[in-house]
């Protein structure tokens, strides 16, 4: 049956030449846009929050001239320029006046030998320990006709109680004052180190109160040589343990010192504080391990006051210990560190620190684009389907003449539009597909059939 003048089944519209390409780069560039902002954001807050290469300087303060404290900042310096970094050992009047300048911004240093029992009144609120390192014992030389066994013993006397700034100062002061020496009729001056030793032994002092911040093993030794000069044997050690908690009992056995010499010739107790490497909490954690690997060749080994493997340790005391350094502790340094020149070490661990969260976007949008492209590219063959649907319906119902030329109308413009789809290869079959939809729906409409 003809309408409006036109044979059945004859197409009003010959389908054009198929727009198939390779690929819609329209399409790609609209999926692949979003996930190019969400991987340039996210390397951006990468960059900016990565934690910056560390310092090829570490600023180590040591202490003062012919201490040991300055002994061991310089071993320490020979291990770590061995990795490349540089160390500049920065001067000091001792333990106190170490951790006064760490504690202060304006200072520029990184780490130093704190002794403990020296943070009152100092805020180190920013500072971390990288461990205990080693225990120094409060040795007090003395020269007097009576054995002398206890600092209250002292009152009255000559006493050279370390320079002002050193650990061995602030402590004595302290210890002192817990056996009620605070002034006269004592007489205390602030004399450490060699000068200590020799008004000792000229005999200008009666005591001289020696540390590791204020004077070294030779200035001891020379001490112990000298005729009427004796070391004290502190009866009252476990006490001090009690009313300091910050220091620990420390025994030389008989003969420690020299064995041929049966130096001492008794086994003495002292009492001591422990001595801990003490960092700022912006250290960086390469420059953490290296520190720490240094304090472990030179204080690892057994010693006088320690037995092999006890130093350095990570037993909190006066400043908490730092995150880096309880890894390090635990499972030892960083892989790239341990085995890589401490410069490529450097750049592939801030390599890394930028690529792995860029790498945990990409995967993901490796995966989800694809699946969106797909549906990009369907959609506008899909679209089509609700229209065709549309007409069959108001085909089904009765229409005029009118009506049915305004049914083939819109079906010439779905026609017109699928034609005009621009189509990947990979989904021609799905546009060929909808074309045969529509010619079936316009052979129902110029047929006059209701069903297929």
């Amino acid at each position: 049956m003809a309408v409006d003048g036109k044979e059945p089944g004859k197409r009003r519209h010959p389908w054009r030449t198929a727009r198939l390409v390779a690929v819609s780069w329209r399409d790609i560039m609209i999926v692949a846009a979003p996930a190019l902002l969400v991987l340039a954001i996210g390397g951006w807050v990468a960059i900016k929050f990565v934690r910056p290469a560390p310092p090829n300087v570490i600023r180590l303060i040591g202490g003062p001239e012919g201490s040991t404290y300055l002994s061991t900042a310089e071993k320490y310096k020979k291990i770590i320029e061995g990795f490349g970094v540089k160390v500049e050992i920065l001067p000091s009047k001792g333990s106190l006046d170490n951790l006064q300048q760490l504690a202060n911004p304006k200072v520029k240093a990184d780490v130093a030998f704190v002794q403990g029992g020296l943070t009152d009144g100092v805020d180190i609120k920013h500072l971390f320990s990288l461990g205990s390192i080693f225990a120094q014992g409060v040795m007090v030389y003395y020269r007097s006709p009576e054995t002398l066994d206890a600092l209250y013993q002292l009152k009255g006397k000559r006493l050279a109680i370390g320079p002002e700034g050193s650990g061995t100062h602030a402590l004595v002061v302290k210890l002192l004052k817990g056996n009620g020496i605070e002034g006269e009729p004592t007489v205390m001056q602030n004399l450490g180190g060699e000068e200590a030793a020799q008004a000792l032994v000229t005999g200008t002092i009666d005591v001289a109160f020696l540390m590791g911040d204020s004077a070294t093993p030779k200035v001891q030794r020379k001490l112990r040589e000298t005729e009427g000069v004796r070391m004290m044997n502190f009866r009252q050690a476990d006490g001090y343990l009690r009313r300091f908690r910050f220091l620990s009992k420390l025994v030389v056995p008989e003969g420690a010192f020299d064995l041929g010499r049966n130096d001492p010739p008794q086994t003495v107790n002292l009492v001591g504080p422990t001595v801990e490497l003490v960092a700022r909490n912006d250290l960086h954690p390469a420059l953490s391990d290296i520190l720490i690997s240094a304090a472990r060749e030179v204080h690892g080994g057994a010693g006088m006051f320690r037995a092999a493997g006890e130093y350095p340790s990570p037993v909190e005391r006066d400043f908490p210990i730092s995150p880096d350094a309880e890894r390090y502790y635990k499972s030892g340094g960083q892989f790239l560190y341990k085995r890589l020149p401490f410069w490529m070490a450097s750049l592939i661990d801030r390599l890394l620190v930028v690529l792995v969260p860029l790498l945990v976007l990409i995967v993901p949008a490796t995966r989800i684009a694809p699946t969106i492209y797909r549906w990009r590219v369907r959609s506008r063959i899909y679209r089509w389907y609700g229209a065709l649907m549309a007409i069959e319906r108001d085909m089904a119902a009765d229409r005029t003449p009118e009506q049915h030329e305004q049914i083939a109308q819109r079906l010439d413009e779905i026609e017109t539009s699928v034609n005009e789809i621009k189509t990947p290869l990979s989904f021609a079959d799905q546009l060929y597909v909808l074309r045969e939809h529509v010619s079936m729906v316009r052979h129902r409409l110029e047929t006059g059939s209701s069903h297929v």
